[in-house]
C-alpha cells in the first residue's frame, strides 16, 4: 500500500454519505421508522466501503447504532479498524477517520488488532457491551467474524464479573438521568427505562442468563427508536433528550394526536423496558448466586424450595408463583388479585411465567365482586411499601385493566404540573401505599386505601375532577361490592380530597366561618380522619414540593378546630402571639431558620414593608398571619430560602427593625426584568369572598420573586388595610388570599392586584 492510496481514497469519499442518506433526515414521516434506518445504515455502509482500500489483514467493523443497523438522522458513527499487525496501519485510519470528520459527522473510533479489543472489552465492560454489537463493513470479513465471535466468547465467559459492574454503570446512570416513564423530558436514551437499557437487556441476553427481550420489549424498543428518529428531524440536529417545545412536533410526526399522547406512549414503553430489566437483574443474581455455591449453574427445579405462602400461592427461588392446585381449566377469577396481595405483602416479585399464565387464563371478575376478591384488593392496597412493585408487575401486563377497567385510561397519563413526579397512574398507587402507613390512624384503614388510589380517578375528563371522580368513585365501589353506606363514604373521600390542604393554606383558620364551612361539608369526626390522612398521602406521593412542615401543622391546626365543632364543642381562641412579641418597646423581631416575626406600631402598608424585605433577602413566603392589638401591630411569616444558602440573621434582623420604623427605602417593583417574571401560565384571576369581619381576595397568578410585596403594596396604596394572608405555592403558581377590613372599592383592589401580579 502507498501513499497515494490513501489520499485518493480520502478524497473519493470527503463530500460524505451524498444525498440519499440527506433525504433520509429530512423532516417527514419517510425519515422515521425501522425502514429508514435500515436504509440509513445501507447508505453509511456504502460509503464507508469506498473509504477503505483493498487491503490484506484490515477489516472495518460498526458497532453502536450502526452496528445494530438502527441509524439515526443524526447520530454518530462508533467504527472500529481492526487489523493483523499491517504496517502503516494509522495511515490508514486517517484516511479513514479524515472524509468522516469532513462530513461533519461525529465518530468515536479506534484502530486495534483483535487480541487488543479483547483486552479492552476484558477491562471496560461498556466496551465489551460494545463488540457484541460488531458488524463487518468493510475490508476482510474473517477477520471481523473472529473478532465478533471473540467478544462474544469472552462476553459469555467473563458475564458474570462483566454484569455486576455492568448493573453498577445502570444504577449511576440512572440516578444521573432520573426514570423515563415519569419525565416530562426525559432523554429517551440515558433515562431509566430507554434505550441504553435495552442494549443492557440484549447483552443479559447474550450471556444466556435470561430471555431478556421478550416481544412487548422488542417492540418498546421499537417505538423509542422512532420517537428518537423523530426528535432528530424535528430539530435537525442529534438530541436524545424531548424538551417540552418539541414534542407537538415529535407526535404529528408519528401520528400521534397530541404531546400528551406522546408522552404516554413513551412513558408505557419505558417502564416495559424498566420491568424487563429488573426481571432480568433477578435472573443475573439467581445466575451468579448459583455459580458461587456449586461453580456451575443447575437447572432451576433443582435448587428451587416451594413454601406455600397463601392460598394457591407459593413462594420458589425467591418469586411469587401458582400452586399447582391453582393451574386447572376454571381458575379462580380472583386469582390474580390473590397473587398481587400475596406479592405485595411479603414484598417478593411475582414470576414472569406466573404473570404471563394468569393474563392469559384468569377469567373477568364478576359484578359485583366476590368477597374473595374484595379482601385481596384491601389487602394489596394495604400493603404499603410493597403494594407499588406488585402493582407495576401486574399492570405490566394487563391484570389491574381486568381488576379496574378504568385503569386503561388513567394508564402512563402525564401530569403536567412541576409539582408532580409520577403520573397519574403510578401517583395513585404511590398515594395508596402511603395511606397504609397512616392505617392506625382512622378507623376504617381499608376505606382509606381505597380512597387514596381512587381520588384523582376523574382527572382528564371533563369538569371538576374531584366532582366528575366521585361518580366515578362511586361506580367502582359498587362495582367492588362495597355496602352502600361505604360507597358513600369513598364518594366523599374523593369529592372532598383537596378540601383540607387548600383550605388549611388559603385561608384563615382562626375565622369561624372557614371551620364551619369545612364541618359542614365533612359531616362526622370519622370521614375527617380519614380526609386527614388521605391528604398527607396524596401530598408526598405528589412530590417535595407539595408537602412541607408547615403544610402538615397548619392541617393538623384545622382539623383539631374541626373536630371541635363536629363534637359539639366550641371553637378554641386564636392563637395568641409570641408573648414577647407583645412585650417591650417597638419594634420587636425574631428570626429563625423558617420564621420571622415583627411587632410595631400599626400602619396601612407594614405587611408590605415585610414581604419586600423578605423578598430582599431572596425569602419567600409561605405562611402569613397578622393581628392587631392596641396600637401594636404584629405579623408572623413562615418562610423558606428561594435560593442557595439562608440569609444572615443579623442582617434581615436589622432590617426588620428599620421596617418597624419605617426607616427601610424598598423599591416599587421586585425581582426579573423591569421587576416582574415573565408570566409562562394563564392569566391571572382574582376571586372574592367573604369572611367574619373581612372581605376576602384571592389572587391565582404565576409565581415571581416579590410577589407578595407588589400586591400589598398596591393594595396599601388604595388604603386598604390586610388582616390575614394566606400564601400557598405550587411549584410555578400560587394561590394568596387576603383579608380585607373596612370598606373596600373591590373593582380598584382587583384591577390594582391584577396589575401588580
Amino acid at each position: 500500500m502507498g501513499p497515494g492510496n490513501v489520499v485518493t481514497s480520502a478524497s473519493e469519499g470527503a463530500a460524505g454519505p451524498g444525498p440519499d442518506y440527506a433525504r433520509l433526515a429530512q423532516r417527514d414521516q419517510a425519515s422515521i421508522g425501522a425502514d429508514a434506518r435500515l436504509a440509513r445504515a445501507g447508505v453509511l455502509d456504502g460509503w464507508l466501503r469506498r473509504l477503505l482500500p483493498d487491503t490484506p489483514g484490515v477489516a472495518l467493523v460498526a458497532v453502536g447504532g450502526l452496528g445494530r443497523r438502527e441509524c439515526t438522522p443524526h447520530g454518530d458513527l462508533d467504527l472500529i479498524l481492526v487489523h493483523a499487525g499491517v504496517p502503516r496501519v494509522d495511515e490508514l485510519a486517517a484516511s479513514l477517520w479524515y472524509p468522516i470528520w469532513d462530513a461533519r459527522m461525529g465518530l468515536d473510533h479506534s484502530t486495534r488488532t483483535v487480541a487488543e479489543s479483547l483486552d479492552a472489552a476484558h477491562d471496560d465492560v461498556k466496551v465489551a457491551l460494545g463488540l457484541l454489537d460488531a458488524r463487518h463493513i468493510a475490508g476482510d470479513p474473517a477477520l471481523s467474524a473472529q473478532l465478533s465471535r471473540a467478544a462474544v466468547d469472552q462476553w459469555r465467559r467473563t458475564a458474570r464479573r462483566q454484569l455486576l459492574r455492568l448493573r453498577e454503570l445502570v444504577e449511576e446512570r440512572h440516578a444521573a438521568h432520573g426514570e423515563l416513564a415519569y419525565l416530562l423530558e426525559g432523554d429517551v436514551k440515558e433515562a431509566a427505562g430507554g434505550l441504553r437499557d435495552v442494549g443492557v437487556l440484549r447483552g443479559i441476553g447474550v450471556a444466556g442468563v435470561a430471555d431478556a427481550l421478550p416481544p412487548q420489549v422488542r417492540a418498546a424498543a421499537t417505538r423509542l427508536l422512532d420517537v428518537r428518529d423523530a426528535l432528530h428531524v424535528s430539530i435537525g440536529r442529534r438530541n436524545d433528550r424531548l424538551r417540552a417545545q418539541e414534542r407537538l412536533q415529535v407526535a404529528e410526526l408519528l401520528g400521534l394526536a397530541d404531546g400528551d399522547a406522546l408522552l404516554r406512549r413513551i412513558g408505557l414503553d419505558a417502564r416495559a423496558v424498566s420491568w424487563s430489566l429488573t426481571d432480568a437483574w433477578r435472573s443475573v443474581q439467581r445466575w451468579t448466586a448459583a455459580g458461587a455455591r456449586h461453580g456451575e449453574p443447575r437447572p432451576r427445579e433443582a435448587v428451587a424450595v416451594r413454601r406455600p405462602i397463601a392460598r394457591d400461592v407459593v413462594a420458589a427461588d425467591g418469586e411469587i408463583v401458582l400452586a399447582r392446585a391453582a393451574v386447572g381449566p376454571h381458575p379462580d377469577p380472583s386469582l390474580s388479585l390473590r397473587v398481587a396481595a400475596a406479592a405485595a405483602q411479603h414484598q417478593m416479585p411475582i414470576a414472569r411465567a406466573t404473570l404471563e399464565w394468569l393474563a392469559r387464563f384468569c377469567p373477568p371478575l364478576p359484578t359485583p365482586w366476590p368477597a374473595s376478591a374484595r379482601s385481596a384488593l384491601l389487602t394489596l392496597l394495604g400493603a404499603g411499601t410493597g403494594l407499588v412493585a406488585a402493582w407495576e408487575a401486574c399492570d405490566r401486563f394487563g391484570l389491574t385493566s381486568t381488576w379496574l377497567p378504568q385503569w386503561t385510561r388513567l394508564r402512563g397519563t402525564p401530569q403536567h404540573h412541576p409539582v408532580h413526579r409520577f403520573t397519574l397512574d403510578r401517583h395513585l398507587v404511590q398515594a395508596a401505599a402511603n395511606a397504609a402507613t397512616w392505617s392506625r390512624e382512622v378507623a376504617r384503614p381499608d376505606l382509606l386505601v381505597l380512597g387514596a388510589l381512587l381520588h384523582d380517578v376523574g382527572k382528564g375528563l371533563p369538569g371538576d375532577h374531584s366532582e366528575v371522580g366521585a361518580e366515578l368513585a362511586r361506580e367502582i365501589a359498587t362495582a367492588i361490592g362495597l355496602p352502600t353506606a361505604d360507597v358513600d363514604t369513598i364518594a366523599a373521600l374523593v369529592r372532598y380530597h383537596l378540601v383540607l390542604p387548600d383550605t388549611a393554606t388559603r385561608r384563615d383558620l382562626d375565622d369561624p366561618a372557614t371551620i364551619n364551612y369545612v364541618a359542614k361539608l365533612v359531616g362526622d369526626t370519622g370521614t375527617l380522619d380519614l380526609l386527614q390522612m388521605l391528604a398527607r398521602s396524596d401530598a408526598q406521593a405528589t412530590g417535595p414540593a407539595a408537602w412541607s412542615g408547615w403544610k402538615s401543622k397548619l392541617i393538623d391546626d384545622l382539623c383539631a378546630r374541626v373536630r371541635k365543632v363536629l363534637g359539639g364543642g366550641q371553637l378554641p381562641e386564636p392563637t395568641p402571639p409570641d408573648p414577647a412579641l407583645l412585650a417591650g418597646p417597638l419594634p420587636v423581631v425574631q428570626v429563625a431558620d423558617d420564621w420571622v416575626a415583627l411587632a410595631a406600631h400599626d400602619r396601612v402598608g407594614l405587611l408590605a414593608a415585610v414581604a419586600g424585605c423578605l423578598a430582599t433577602h431572596k425569602l419567600e413566603i409561605v405562611a402569613a398571619g397578622t393581628s392587631t392589638i392596641g396600637e401594636r401591630a404584629i405579623i408572623e411569616c413562615a418562610v423558606n430560602n428561594r435560593y442557595g444558602a439562608p440569609p444572615d440573621r443579623e442582617l434581615l434582623a436589622a432590617d426588620l427593625r428599620r421596617v418597624g420604623l419605617d426607616q427601610l427605602p424598598l423599591p416599587r417593583r421586585l425581582g426579573g426584568a423591569g421587576g416582574r417574571k415573565p408570566v409562562t401560565g394563564a392569566e391571572p384571576r382574582v376571586i372574592w369572598g367573604e369572611a367574619t369581619g373581612a372581605t376576602l381576595l384571592e389572587l391565582r397568578a404565576t409565581d415571581s420573586p416579590g410577589l407578595l410585596y407588589r400586591v400589598t403594596s398596591a393594595l396599601a396604596a388604595l388604603g386598604v388595610d390586610v388582616r390575614t394572608a394566606r400564601v400557598s405555592t405550587l411549584g410555578a403558581d400560587v394561590v394568596d388570599a387576603f383579608y380585607l377590613v373596612g370598606d373596600v372599592d373591590r373593582d380598584a383592589a382587583e384591577a390594582a392586584v391584577l396589575a401588580a401580579a
